[in-house]
């Protein structure tokens, strides 16, 4: 790879964009931030973004050529190989709607788009808490459950390309519904939304106010802690025995606040797995926080901007 070319990292959520101009040795020497505002429609967002990208390679004086490619993490589902975005839930006004083709053509630079969750754990994996890791497996925990894997140094994905959904997985057979239609998922139990409800019950406003209660010694509050720890310990036994990852790293703003709690069960799970190689496993909290989805896309792009460089987790 060119030391000196560096990449746009592109990170779309519900709520905001960011942006950034990374290096690549993952440092963010340039970032913008603000609201995705998807209501507003498409075709404002593509000029918002344009518009932030070339004032950021102003900002930075980057001589022309010396931008290798942009690459997008987007929260999904999206289509990597197509470039679309199929996210009727958060960015309902973007579904079906093609990202790569317009930016490619306003910034004359190759584009390539990622579901989040993937474009964080590439992030991870080369710049934070999986660097010399063979394979990792990451989750995140927010406001919803995400999760992707990075085997042998290649993310990897499902059948026709699509990202695994680990959220998904079911962890309690008689659990809460999810809006998937089934029940027991790991997201509708260990998710910042999954708390809330749960504690609404007893007249807990928020995720974090159920953290507060429980410390505070009220048993209601532990009770639906207990049943998001064992949740989440089901999950990590399951992915350990699955994927064999030499690492896992737990990300999202729920572990950045409350790191013990999702340590403890991912160790216990670990612990006390069988038939598997248990003590080349580690577990380490994200280090890379709310930039890590722009610096695993901005790094993604510029790997697949080499035509030399072979990912076999490319899409036909």
């Amino acid at each position: 790879m060119d030391a000196t070319k560096q990449a746009i990292g592109i990170d779309i959520g519900g709520s905001k964009t960011a942006i950034g101009l990374v290096t690549h040795t993952g440092d963010v020497i340039q970032y913008r931030v603000f609201p995705t505002e998807a209501e507003q429609g498409f075709n404002r967002a593509i000029r918002r973004i344009v518009t932030a990208v070339r004032e950021i390679l102003r900002a930075a004086d980057l001589p022309p050529g010396e931008l290798a490619a942009v690459g997008i993490g987007c929260a999904g589902p999206v289509n990597p190989r197509t470039g679309e975005i199929n996210n009727p839930y958060t960015l309902s006004g973007w579904n079906h709607c093609n990202i790569v083709e317009p930016l490619e053509r306003e910034l004359g630079v190759p584009v390539c788009l990622e579901n989040d969750a993937d474009a964080a754990a590439l992030g991870e994996f080369y710049f934070g808490a999986g660097q010399g890791a063979e394979s990792m497996v990451m989750l995140t925990f927010g406001t919803g459950i995400g999760g992707a894997a990075v085997l042998r140094g290649q993310l990897y994905r499902g059948v026709a390309g699509e990202h695994p959904e680990i959220g998904h997985v079911t962890v309690a057979a008689e659990g809460a519904a999810c809006y998937c239609g089934r029940t027991g998922c790991l997201e509708s139990i260990a998710s910042g939304t999954a708390l809330a409800a749960a504690g609404k019950k007893f007249g807990f406003g928020s995720a974090a106010e159920v953290f507060a209660a429980a410390a505070s010694g009220q048993p209601e509050a532990a009770r639906v802690l207990q049943t998001a720890r064992a949740a989440v310990d089901a999950a990590i036994w399951t992915l350990v025995h699955t994927f064999l990852p030499a690492r896992i790293v737990l990300g999202g703003g729920m572990v950045e606040a409350h790191p013990g709690f999702f340590l403890e069960p991912a160790r216990a799970a670990i612990a006390r797995a069988t038939q598997i190689p248990r003590d080349y496993i580690t577990v380490a909290i994200a280090q890379l926080g709310n930039r890590a989805g722009l610096a695993g896309a901005a790094r993604w792009a510029m790997l697949r901007a080499q035509p030399e460089q072979k990912h076999h987790s490319e899409v036909p």
